[in-house]
């Protein structure tokens, strides 16, 4: 049996930073706001703000303190939305409680919701039209097309639900003629819907939720998850034996998550929205 593959977001992630650091003129400006002083929530807009540095791209950080109203958050984003020289606008989730978090993203202009967050977003995507797409799900069908895995008429199975990974993920593999079983709380004998999957995306948010036996030989392994420990959804270790390709975490799908964001942004600074599934 061949050794299974690793699908190396690391590599690819790269390669499409380099080709906008040669497209990035003029120097478009990503806005990221960050609510409150959660750490992890800094951590990643560190991460962002670093990614756009180097690859050219300007960016703008706006911190707001952990009191922030919804009406406060809302006059940050229409201000954005106003700055013709901010081509993206990012609100690093989650938000404090006491803010209306799908109203915020909402208010975000489509033509800068290069997080692809907002309820406009998931409609274009829902009718396979040219968007902004949620970073994840979008960088995983990249990484999937860099390695040329077939889609059509494989079972999938999507382990999450939430609205900017587990759902548009469905989503895009449907639009790629996949079948997909999208996988929750609620599913009756999980287990038993994955032993049938021929592609498996982790994206449940909790450490090596997925078990080995609980899949097929040959199963393409996609685990969208980065927790405490720096594993991800899907037990790996005992899981790649099993598999025909896989993602490793970290090193797979999290740089792919970056790329996109800064794509999407440099796409925004040239007039246009990613263009749709196929």
């Amino acid at each position: 049996m061949n050794a299974p593959i690793v699908l190396d977001g690391k590599s690819l992630a790269h390669r499409i930073k380099s080709r906008i650091a040669k497209e990035a003129q003029g120097r478009p400006v990503l806005a990221t706001i960050l609510v409150g002083d959660n750490p992890a929530s800094a951590t990643y807009v560190n991460m962002k703000t670093k990614a756009c540095e180097e690859v050219g791209l300007g960016s703008k950080r706006i911190e707001l303190p952990k009191e922030t109203t919804t009406e406060e958050l809302l006059e940050t984003i229409h201000r954005l939305n106003e700055d013709s020289s901010v081509r993206g606008i990012l609100l690093q989730h989650p938000v404090p409680h006491q803010i209306d978090e799908r109203l915020a993203f909402d208010s975000i202009l489509p033509e800068k919701d290069v997080d692809g967050v907002s309820s406009y977003s998931f409609g274009k995507l829902a009718m396979n039209s040219s968007a902004f797409f949620p970073c994840t799900p979008y960088g995983i069908i990249l990484l999937l097309n860099e390695y040329n895995i077939d889609i059509s008429g494989k079972q999938v199975a999507v382990v999450g639900r939430s609205p900017i990974l587990g759902k548009p993920m469905a989503i895009m593999m449907t639009n790629l003629d996949a079948t997909v079983t999208l996988c929750h709380s609620k599913t009756n004998d999980l287990p038993q819907v994955l032993k049938l999957a021929d592609i498996v995306v982790g994206a449940v948010g909790k450490p090596n939720f997925v078990k080995a036996d609980w899949l097929k030989e040959k199963v393409v392994l996609l685990d969208a998850g980065y927790n405490l420990g720096g594993v991800g959804d899907i037990d790996l270790i005992n899981s790649i034996p099993k598999s025909s390709y896989y993602t490793p975490v970290p090193g797979g799908v999290g740089p792919m998550t970056i790329a996109v964001l800064l794509l999407q942004t440099l796409f925004s600074s040239q007039g246009r929205f990613s263009p749709p599934l196929k």
